[in-house]
C-alpha cells in the first residue's frame, strides 16, 4: 500500500500515517492482499478523492461509506464507477435527481464522477477500502479515523462548504461539522430502499449551486458528459 497523498491534504493530514491506527490499517491492507483477497479499488485509487479535489479547493463534500465491491467499479471517489462500467442503483437515482431537478440535464453515458471532483466536489467514502464481494468488510479497522479527521480538519480550517449528508450514516458526521461557518444539506440515502424517503425531490443539487453562489464561489456544473 503505496501512500501518496496530495500535497495540501499531507500538509493537513500527514500526521495521521504516524499513528498506530494507520499502521495497524496498512499491516492489515498488506495481510488481505498477501493473502490472495482482492481489495478494491486498486491501491492507486485509494486516495483518488483527494488528489482530484486538493484540501484548499474542497467546496462541497458528498460523503459515501463503503467503496463499491464488484469488479473495475470502485476508483476511489464516492458513488462513482470507472467508465465502461454498469451504473449502480445509487447512482442511477442520484442521475435521476439530476434530471429532476435540472430541465436540460442529459442522462450520462458513463458514471465516472471526476469532473466533479476537479471543481471541487470531495467525493469521500468514510472507508477507503473494501474486499472484492464483501460489503462493509474493511469497516472498524482504522479508516474512519482517518477519514474523519478529514472532514474535521475541513471544518476547522475553511468556510463555506457545502456538506450533503444522505442517509443516517453520513448524518452521524455532522458532529464533526461546524454549523455555523459551513452548510449542511440532508436527506435520504440514494439507495433503491430509501430514495423514495426523501431523496428523491431533495433538491440538493440545486441548493448546493444557490449556497455557493450566495458564498462568493463559482457553482457546479453537474452534467459530465
Amino acid at each position: 500500500m503505496a501512500i501518496q497523498l496530495e500535497k495540501s491534504w499531507k500538509e493537513a493530514l500527514g500526521e495521521e500515517f504516524e499513528k498506530d491506527y494507520m499502521k495497524s490499517l496498512r499491516s492489515f491492507l498488506q495481510e488481505e492482499q498477501s493473502n490472495g483477497r482482492v481489495v478494491y479499488p486498486p491501491n492507486k485509487f485509494i486516495f483518488n478523492a483527494f488528489e482530484h479535489t486538493p484540501f484548499d479547493k474542497v467546496k462541497v463534500v458528498i460523503l459515501g461509506q463503503d467503496p463499491y465491491h464488484g469488479a473495475n467499479q470502485a476508483h476511489g471517489l464516492s458513488f462513482s464507477v470507472q467508465k465502461g462500467v454498469g451504473f449502480p442503483p445509487s447512482l442511477q437515482n442520484i442521475f435521476k435527481e439530476l434530471q429532476k431537478e435540472i430541465p436540460d440535464y442529459k442522462y450520462p453515458t458513463h458514471g465516472d464522477l471526476t469532473k466533479w471532483a476537479d471543481q471541487g466536489v470531495l467525493l469521500l467514502n468514510a472507508t477507503l477500502t473494501v474486499q472484492s464481494n464483501t460489503a462493509g468488510s474493511h469497516q472498524k479497522k482504522g479508516w474512519e479515523l482517518f477519514t474523519d479527521r478529514a472532514i474535521k480538519e475541513l471544518s476547522d480550517k475553511k468556510s463555506g462548504i457545502v456538506f450533503l449528508l444522505w442517509g443516517k450514516y453520513a448524518q452521524a458526521k455532522a458532529e464533526l461539522i461546524d454549523e455555523k461557518k459551513h452548510f449542511i444539506l440532508k436527506a435520504a440515502h440514494p439507495s433503491p430502499f430509501s430514495a423514495h424517503n426523501g431523496f428523491f425531490g431533495c433538491n440538493h443539487f440545486i441548493k448546493t449551486n444557490e449556497l455557493l453562489i450566495k458564498s462568493g464561489q463559482k457553482p457546479i456544473d453537474w452534467q459530465i458528459d
